[in-house]
């Protein structure tokens, strides 16, 4: 079993399984919703389609930001802590990096799961079940090197033990013991506005779900996540 790790989504070839991580916050989202007890997420890249599903599922929350800011007339932002306690069966959620990523990585990979630091050691077994070459699929910040991504991914490459790394996951790995406390990960990198603080914290807790966001189908524009 190969393991690899995509910095940014362009650099990401074709594989059997793809982890995507967002750590700060689509996947620690998406991740906490389904262990929350919503059915299913779907993963929009642009607001207007995001906007039709809700119209088109009725029974369903629109959750999502643009640069860590609330979408204008959407239910919820992005952050975890508001998808504590669900509100439709259905969440429909656009972000600025982590949903087009999922969605690039649908299109490059057999399998898509989501990965986080809240459901580290779950994502990583699954990893090991299938026994396939994998890649973990960086969000990044709008085309860029984040820091926090890469820092997640050596977390989950750390956890695969045996499986041969290739040089970017290798260097995944020493961004991630350079960091011992998580929080310290995530704050390497420099945030744009304030306020991020609490989810901050939030997401730098080390597996507290064992959900596994698992790609489903398409439905329509959107990427639908269940639990594995």
């Amino acid at each position: 079993m190969r393991i690899d790790v995509a910095f940014t989504p362009a650099e990401a070839g074709r594989a059997e399984v793809g982890v995507v991580v967002d750590v700060m916050r689509a996947t620690s989202t998406i991740a906490q919703a389904l262990a929350s007890g919503y059915a299913r997420v779907l993963c929009c890249a642009e607001v207007e389609d995001a906007r039709r599903l809700k119209e088109e599922i009725g029974d369903a929350v629109l959750g999502g930001e643009r640069s860590a800011v609330r979408i204008e007339g959407f239910d919820l932002g992005a952050s975890p802590r508001e998808f504590l306690e669900p509100k439709a069966s259905t969440a429909i959620l656009s972000t600025t990096n982590g949903t087009r990523t999922i969605l690039e990585a649908v299109s490059r990979c057999e399998e898509v799961l989501l990965g986080s630091l809240l459901n580290l050691g779950a994502v990583a077994d699954a990893v090991r079940s299938h026994g396939l070459d994998a890649v973990v699929l960086c969000a990044a910040f709008q085309g860029a090197f984040a820091i926090d991504d890469a820092y997640c991914a050596g977390r989950i490459v750390r956890r695969l033990d045996g499986a041969t790394p290739t040089d970017a996951a290798i260097a995944s790995g020493v961004i991630a013991d350079r960091f011992p406390r998580p929080i310290d990960g995530i704050n390497a990198r420099t945030y744009g506005p304030p306020g991020l603080e609490a989810d901050i914290e939030w997401c730098s807790q080390v597996d507290t779900v064992t959900t596994v966001p698992r790609f489903s189908r398409m439905v329509g524009p959107a990427a639908e996540l269940v639990s594995s």
